[in-house]
């Protein structure tokens, strides 16, 4: 595991305390769960686009928490499908 992995899988558990959220992580699963609602975290420089919204509805997630943002098309798709965005 690369160091911006590392960075990446601790800043999700963070944010996942914060919550007060149980964090799962795995490949095609959420990264956090609280009750029924599940969560991605994703801490990259650049903008989330929108194929990570695509593969988050396949996974039942309703929000998504990225500090470096979203796309504009990413949030217009976000929108149209009731998906939360948080920085």
């Amino acid at each position: 595991m690369g160091k911006a992995q590392k960075r990446g899988l601790e800043y999700e558990k963070t944010r996942t305390r914060k919550l007060g959220a149980k964090h799962i992580g795995g490949p095609g699963k959420e990264d956090a769960r609280k009750g029924k609602r599940k969560y991605e975290i994703k801490k990259w420089k650049n903008p989330v686009h929108k194929g990570v919204i695509k593969n988050a509805i396949k996974k039942g997630i309703k929000t998504i928490i990225a500090p470096g943002g979203f796309t504009e098309p990413a949030r217009e798709f976000a929108k149209k499908k009731s998906i939360k965005l948080r920085r």
